[in-house]
């Protein structure tokens, strides 16, 4: 009897642990992991402001720590990933981050990839205080940074 109370506990928390693995949020993989795939478009990244965002803001007179900044100038709002990376407009990318679903779009946004928008860049570029309003292009990717 107490082998079988056993047995059904452990089945229990495995399938409990698999259903809260299932459900939990997508976490960060960072730029370095996207670039695996994507090398045009993370040296192309590489060069730009954004890319430069958390350690061009430490650099302005204005900053001062304050964590609202991560909030635009880091990805995930989190000094660890610094710049805007590719996930800060193209969502967590923990669950579309495998071959197998980035060949298929329709997989990849179920997955939770990100089309980023103008309102993506909104997000961060809302024209109040210092943040200059942009205009989105589909080509975002080969924005290079202002020469300093």
């Amino acid at each position: 009897m107490k082998r079988t109370v056993l047995v059904v506990a452990v089945v229990v928390a495995i399938l409990g642990l698999g259903a809260l693995a299932a459900s939990a949020a997508p976490t960060y993989i960072g730029a370095e992991k996207c670039k695996m795939c994507h090398k045009v478009q993370y040296d192309s990244w590489a060069q730009t402001k954004h890319a430069k965002a958390t350690e061009g803001a430490k650099a302005s007179k204005e900053w001062k720590f304050e964590a609202a900044c991560l909030t635009c100038h880091a990805t995930n709002k989190d000094e660890a990933m610094a710049g805007v990376q590719c996930e800060a407009c193209h969502g967590a990318g923990s669950d579309y981050k495998t071959l197998s679903v980035m060949k298929d779009l329709t997989k990849a946004k179920a997955a939770g990839l990100v089309i980023p928008t103008q309102e993506t860049c909104n997000g961060c570029h809302d024209g109040k205080d210092h943040h200059k309003k942009q205009a989105f292009t589909r080509d975002v990717h080969a924005h290079k940074a202002a020469a300093k």
